[in-house]
C-alpha cells in the first residue's frame, strides 16, 4: 500500500519542464482545473475548487460501487493534511461535462521496502476502500484511458500498483476484462477477507448465526452488569446533533487506551485528529454519518463511528474504555450496531477491520474478499520486466502464507 510518508518522485516534470497534469491539458478550455473533456491528471491542488467539488459530490452519488474514502469530504481533507504541496494526483474522466471517474494516484519507488519505481493508488493509514468512484457505464473506458496514460507516463515505473480493492467492486470486474489478457498480465498479488454483513437477515438472526446460545448468554450477563455499576444508556445519531462534544469525548477515551500510550491514537497527530474532525463533521451535514455510543453515568465507555454511502455502510473509528474491557463494552456496542443494515438503502455493512481482529470477526459473520493488484505497464519490454516482478510478487506472497 502507497502511503504519504513513501512519497519521494510524485508530481514529477515532463518534458520540457510541465507538468504532467498540464500535458494533459487539464486546465484549459473549461477555465476551470479538472474540467476540461476527456482523461486528465494532475496536483489534486488543481481541482481544489468548488466548481469541481460539485461534479465530484455528483459522481459520488452515481458511482458503481460506494467508497466514503474516496469523495471530497473525506479525501480533501485527507489531502490537505498529509500531502500539502500537492505531490499526490487525481486522475479524472469529464464526458460531455460531467465527472464520470476519479482515482487518487502517484508515483513512488519504494514498494514495499524495495527500490521498485511503479504508480500507484493513494491511501492513507486512515483510509480502508482505494476503490475509484466510476460511473458503472464508464467503468471500462475510465480504465482503459487509465491505463493508456500509465503506457505513455510510465517514467521509470514498471508497473501500476492498486490497494484495498474490493473483489466484488466494478473496478475489479472492469480491469479483469481490460487487463487480463495476456499482453498485459493483471496480477492480484495479495488478498485479505474483512469482516462485514450483508443485507437480508435481521439483527438477531445475524448474532444467532455468530454467537451460540451460550455465548450470546454471556453477552447478556455482562450487559446487566454494566447496568448494575450506574445509569447505562444508548445513544444513536444520524445527524450533528452535539457531534462536536461527541467527537472530543472519543478522542479523549481513545487516547486513554493502548493506542495513546503506544502514539498511534487519533489524536496522538495534529493532522490525523484534523482529518478525523473535518470529515465526521461533513459527513454528518451531508447525511452520511452514523453515531453510536454507551455511557455509563454521563462518561462514555463505547463509541463508533460509521460512514453511510447507500448501499453500503463503513464502519470507520471505534474505542472504548479499556478499564471495562472484562464487561466488553465494545463487543456490546457491536451488536447494537447490527441494526445499520435497518436502514432503509443499506445492503452490506463493512466493517473495515483487520483481517484478524479479534472482536469483530466473532459477531461479523460474512466476509468480504480485498485485494492488492499490479498491471504491467509501458512498452513491450518494460510490460515484460513487470510481468516477471508481479510473478515473484505472487510466489513471495504465496511463501508467506
Amino acid at each position: 500500500m502507497a502511503h504519504i510518508d513513501e512519497l519521494t518522485t510524485s508530481n514529477r516534470l515532463g518534458p520540457g519542464g510541465e507538468h504532467e497534469g498540464r500535458l494533459q491539458g487539464t486546465s484549459t478550455r473549461s477555465g476551470v482545473a479538472g474540467l476540461s473533456e476527456g482523461f486528465s491528471v494532475a496536483s489534486w491542488r488543481d481541482a481544489d475548487n468548488a466548481r469541481f467539488i460539485e461534479k465530484w459530490r455528483r459522481l459520488a452519488l452515481a458511482s458503481a460501487t460506494p467508497n466514503p474514502f474516496n469523495e471530497a469530504w473525506f479525501l480533501l481533507p485527507s489531502l490537505r493534511q498529509f500531502d500539502p504541496k500537492g505531490e499526490v494526483m487525481l486522475a479524472t474522466h469529464v464526458v460531455r461535462g460531467e465527472l464520470v471517474g476519479l482515482m487518487p494516484m502517484l508515483r513512488d519507488r519504494d514498494y514495499h521496502g524495495r527500490p521498485l519505481p511503479h504508480l500507484a493508488n493513494w491511501l492513507h493509514s486512515n483510509a480502508f476502500s482505494g476503490e475509484p468512484l466510476v460511473r458503472a457505464d464508464h467503468c471500462a473506458s475510465f480504465w482503459q484511458h487509465m491505463l493508456d496514460w500509465c503506457d505513455r507516463h510510465a517514467h521509470g515505473s514498471l508497473f501500476f500498483h492498486l490497494s484495498g480493492i474490493p473483489a466484488d467492486g466494478a473496478a475489479l470486474a472492469a480491469l479483469r476484462d481490460i487487463a487480463g489478457k495476456p499482453d498485459r498480465g493483471l496480477r492480484i498479488v495479495e488478498t485479505i477477507e474483512r469482516a462485514v454483513l450483508h443485507g437480508g437477515r435481521s439483527p438477531q438472526d445475524h448474532l444467532r448465526l455468530a454467537l451460540d446460545k451460550k455465548r450470546r448468554k454471556e453477552l447478556n450477563r455482562k450487559r446487566r452488569r454494566l447496568e448494575e455499576l450506574g445509569e447505562l444508556v444508548l445513544t444513536r445519531h444520524d445527524d450533528d446533533t452535539g457531534l462536536g462534544s461527541w467527537i472530543d469525548q472519543f478522542l479523549e477515551l481513545e487516547q486513554a487506551g493502548w493506542k495513546g500510550a503506544q502514539g498511534s491514537a487519533i489524536s496522538s497527530a495534529t493532522n490525523t485528529e484534523a482529518v478525523f474532525r473535518e470529515s465526521l463533521e461533513a459527513a454528518a451535514r451531508l447525511g452520511k454519518l452514523e453515531r453510536l455510543a454507551f455511557h455509563l453515568d454521563g462518561q462514555p465507555i463505547a463509541m463508533l463511528s460509521s460512514f453511510v454511502c447507500e448501499p453500503h455502510a463503513f464502519g470507520f473509528k471505534t474505542t472504548f474504555d479499556e478499564s471495562l474491557a472484562k464487561l466488553s463494552p465494545g463487543m456490546l456496542l457491536q451488536v447494537e450496531n447490527l441494526a445499520i443494515l435497518e436502514r432503509r438503502g443499506v445492503t452490506l455493512s463493512d466493517s473495515c477491520a483487520a483481517p484478524d481482529h479479534p472482536m469483530i470477526g466473532q459477531i461479523w459473520p460474512d466476509r468480504r474478499e480485498i485485494v492488492k493488484l499490479s498491471i504491467p505497464i509501458g512498452g513491450r519490454l518494460r510490460r515484460g520486466i513487470g510481468r516477471a516482478l508481479t510473478a515473484l510478487e505472487l510466489r513471495r506472497g504465496r511463501n508467506r502464507k
